[in-house]
């Protein structure tokens, strides 16, 4: 990709030319896209329209649409935050060398390969482009950031200065404003006293996290975050929620996702309950005086919950019973409410038949894990993500009462569950933000202390590398996250953009997990280090809430639509 008679080195380039650089970049690689879109659309559609059988036999080509749309949408957010942050003249060489790295490693990737996972590598090609359509990437200024932008010596100062400015929460700045800020120094302060010294324990031992934990986290306000003022909450932005959840996941996955299940009960109710419902549950969530738990997948559905089997059967009374199975289940044993999925229409075998319901249940605890009538359940026992722990849960004939059915109408289940997807989607690239930050934590501090052939393992250039890509990676997806938050509290739709921070967010946290072992060499295979933890931890976030898979078929659908 190089461009004839031009210097390819930016060490000399003034920081207006870098911005100027990186600016002229993103036109050729959008206009790539276009052209890829319109390909991609035409192979995938028939009579006028995208078939979902044509998408499926051209997967590659859908996916990959999904993959280069998240890489240009990145690269966007990343030149936005670069040219936010030159404006406030807060600009510096760590911001620069994060900037350069980032635009000079992903023009290269599109134009060279784009990594879906580690053995799937989609090219411009499988899209149905031409080298003649990839010209524009040949112009000099994609050329030299492609050549230059991510070199060695790039990424070995970023690490130096990285060790000069240990103390400093980010590598680089967020560009979010001070009250934000703020926030994630209260929630980083809470993580290192209360969470990091106990998390590996948890982990090891499989327990659940101390229920004074979250009476901690309930006081901080973390149960309320969004939730609007007059229903109890705190009436914060989804930005807001981004920055706790980091920082909480960046001390233990466990702790930053118990607002998780909050945050979708919440959404659920806000968006579709009624009037009562939302006065009844939602000042109760905010408080934790009430925990909810998700219940929605079934042995045999996966991420086909249009056909979930799970019946409820209104009875003469108006209430309902519940029978059928759910596994998957999180924090289920200890929580008051689900938030359960189940068909009350036995003549559908879709969505159209499913109802959304708040069906309580009594608190268990380690000896009586399930102690409602009509409910039974067992632990799912899994590599990583402990702190709440897994559950198959059975029902039969279980009760729910006929006020706790969601807007007090049928049929409406699945659009009310689609609703509160915007919002999960942008709390777990947050939480995979965070869990990417754990791995670069104490992979930074390992390869500082850690001796061999007389030196640091950090004045190695590869583990440099690594610790640099680590960063820059982080800041990446941490820029698509904070979009995504931004388009959601400015009431824009951004299923898309949250689709792509958490697709590209989970491979984040998977490769900073995967290289911070690699760094502690046979140290990190040993239960004893943190990092095998936060290996374990990682991989979850490429499957649930959405598998990398069924992410970028939804981010290929909608991008045709």
């Amino acid at each position: 990709m190089a461009h004839d008679g031009q210097d390819l080195t930016l060490d000399s380039i003034v920081l207006p030319d870098l911005l100027n650089m990186t600016k002229t970049a993103l036109g050729p690689v959008e206009t790539l896209f276009n052209t890829a879109r319109d390909t991609v659309q035409a192979r995938v559609s028939a009579d006028g329209r995208v078939s979902g059988k044509l998408i499926e036999e051209n997967q590659t080509a859908a996916h990959g649409l999904a993959w280069l749309a998240t890489y240009v949408e990145s690269l966007r957010q990343m030149q936005a935050w670069a040219e936010k942050l030159d404006a406030e003249g807060q600009f510096g060489e760590v911001e620069q060398l994060i900037h350069q790295i980032a635009f000079g490693e992903y023009v290269w990737q599109i134009y060279g390969g784009i990594q879906m996972n580690q053995s799937e590598v989609v090219r411009m090609q499988d899209l149905g482009l031409s080298q003649d359509d990839q010209r524009g990437l040949m112009i000099p200024e994609c050329a030299q950031l492609a050549e230059s932008g991510n070199t060695q010596a790039a990424r070995v100062r970023l690490v130096e200065l990285m060790q000069e400015r240990s103390a400093e929460i980010t590598v680089g700045r967020s560009g979010l404003d001070d009250e934000l800020e703020m926030i994630r120094e209260q929630f980083r302060r809470y993580a290192v006293d209360k969470v990091e010294p106990y998390a590996h324990e948890w982990h090891l031992k499989d327990e659940l996290i101390p229920m004074e934990v979250i009476e901690e986290l309930a006081e901080m306000g973390v149960f309320g975050l969004t939730i609007p003022e007059e229903y109890g909450g705190f009436g914060l932005s989804k930005a807001s929620m981004c920055v706790v959840s980091e920082e909480l996941s960046r001390g233990y996955i466990g702790v930053g996702s118990l607002g998780t299940r909050s945050e979708i009960a919440a959404e659920l109710i806000l968006a579709g309950g009624t009037e009562e419902q939302k006065q009844k549950w939602l000042p109760a969530l905010a408080s934790a005086e009430k925990l909810p738990t998700a219940v929605f997948t079934e042995p045999n559905t996966g991420s086909d919950l249009g056909s979930l089997r799970t019946r409820a059967v209104k009875d003469e009374n108006g209430d309902y019973k519940i029978t059928g199975n759910k596994t998957w289940i999180t924090h289920a044993s200890r929580t008051h409410v689900m938030t359960l999925l189940a068909r009350t229409d036995p003549e559908t075998s879709d969505y159209k038949g499913l109802s959304m319901f708040l069906a309580e249940k009594t608190p268990g605890d380690c000896e009586h894990p399930f102690p409602t009538e009509g409910m039974t359940g067992g632990e799912i026992e899994v590599l990583g993500y402990r702190g709440m722990k897994e559950y198959e849960l059975g029902f039969d004939n279980f009760h729910v009462a006929g006020d706790n059915l969601l807007g007090g109408e049928e049929g409406k289940g699945f659009k009310q569950l689609m609703e509160t997807f915007e919002s999960a989607r942008i709390q777990t690239a947050a939480r995979a933000v965070g869990v990417a930050q754990s791995a670069l934590d104490v992979s930074m501090q390992y390869a500082q202390d850690r001796k061999q052939f007389g030196k640091s393992l950090i004045a190695f250039p590869r583990v440099a590398s690594k610790l640099a890509m680590m960063a820059v990676e982080i800041m990446i997806a941490r820029q698509l996250t904070y979009f995504s938050a931004t388009e959601k509290d400015e009431g824009r739709r951004c299923d898309l953009e949250a689709g792509m921070a958490k697709l590209l967010g989970a491979r984040v946290a998977w490769a900073a997990a995967d290289n911070g072992l690699q760094i502690h060499g046979g140290n990190g295979f040993a239960l004893e280090y943190t990092i095998s933890r936060i290996l374990c931890d990682a991989r979850i976030l490429n499957i649930f809430e959405g598998a990398a898979e069924i992410q970028a078929q939804v981010i290929a659908r909608r991008l045709m639509h």
